[in-house]
């Protein structure tokens, strides 16, 4: 059995995310019987059914489950490898940090001031992503580092450092039975309707919510509540309420970068963004905790 190209995984992924020869055909800007061709080979060399096709239909077989997920990575290593050698051969290269929108525990004025300070500091362009896409910008080369939240990320394929520790609090609407409590523990929220990130493949029962703006709504409206750091949901929306969950595992929020990426500018930006998380000040005054790898 030979290994697969990139352009036969490019082929199958397209048919597979189409589920239609046509479609995927036109997607790919080729014929359809040689794309039909193209995926009988691959078929063929990897000895599996990959695709069960119909007049009418066409559906992955468990074979092609898995194709689909470990070739889009694949797609996606190709494609973050070959960006990573267009920046290393530019002379005048600049870094690209993805972010979430208020997701920055404030850190991210201290940190782009500690880069620049340093004598061979580049040019820092500042990316927003989504609440659950920013790990995937870095994998796939849109980024070149993102400043991210544990154990909430997946950081499969990153390296990281750890800026800042916090706890968690619950959020509330101003009504709710736990409102005047002045902390809550973790058995105290038991039963209550967690909400489901976008993108999140484990998560609560509640209604799916793609940013902290959504999420207030249909907490406002009773319809979910939500465990968070602290730093993210800051400052407080007049119509909710912030309790400590004294017990619930602290999160961290880390600088990651990619494994594969051992560029000088890179750990520059790192060590930059190292100093400035233990410079922030914490909630109670005193400075941030000092980051454990």
């Amino acid at each position: 059995m030979g290994d697969l190209e990139t352009r036969e995984i490019e082929y199958f992924a397209a048919v597979a995310e189409e589920l239609h020869f046509g479609r995927a055909a036109a997607r790919l800007s080729i014929a359809q019987p040689a794309l039909s061709k193209a995926i009988q080979r691959v078929e063929s060399r990897l000895g599996v059914q990959l695709l069960v096709r119909s007049s009418r239909h066409v559906s992955l077989t468990p074979a092609g489950e898995a194709l689909l997920h470990h070739g889009r990575h694949a797609l996606n290593a190709v494609s973050a490898a070959a960006e990573a050698a267009r920046r290393a051969g530019a002379p005048e290269a600049h870094l690209r940090l993805v972010i979430k929108p208020g997701g920055d525990a404030n850190l991210l004025s201290g940190i782009l001031a500690a880069y620049a300070r340093l004598p061979d500091a580049r040019r820092v362009d500042v990316l927003f992503g989504g609440a659950t896409d920013r790990a995937d910008h870095v994998r796939d080369g849109r980024a070149d580092l993102a400043l991210l939240y544990t154990p909430f990320d997946d950081l499969a394929g990153l390296d990281h450092r750890t800026l800042f520790v916090e706890g968690r609090v619950a959020i509330l609407p101003r009504g709710h039975r736990l409102a005047s409590r002045d902390e809550l523990r973790m058995a105290d929220l038991e039963g209550e309707t967690l909400p489901r990130w976008k993108g999140v493949p484990d998560g609560g029962s509640g209604p799916e919510i793609v940013d902290v703006a959504q999420m207030t709504q249909l907490i406002m409206l009773g319809r979910t509540i939500a465990i968070l750091p602290r730093s993210s949901v800051e400052p407080a929306h007049p119509g909710l309420v912030h309790k400590p969950v004294t017990d619930a595992p602290p999160s961290r929020m880390v600088v990651a970068w990619s494994q594969l990426d051992h560029r000088p500018l890179v750990a520059a930006f790192v060590e930059a963004a190292v100093s400035a998380g233990r410079a922030r000040p914490g909630p109670d005054g005193t400075q941030g905790v000092s980051p454990v790898g």
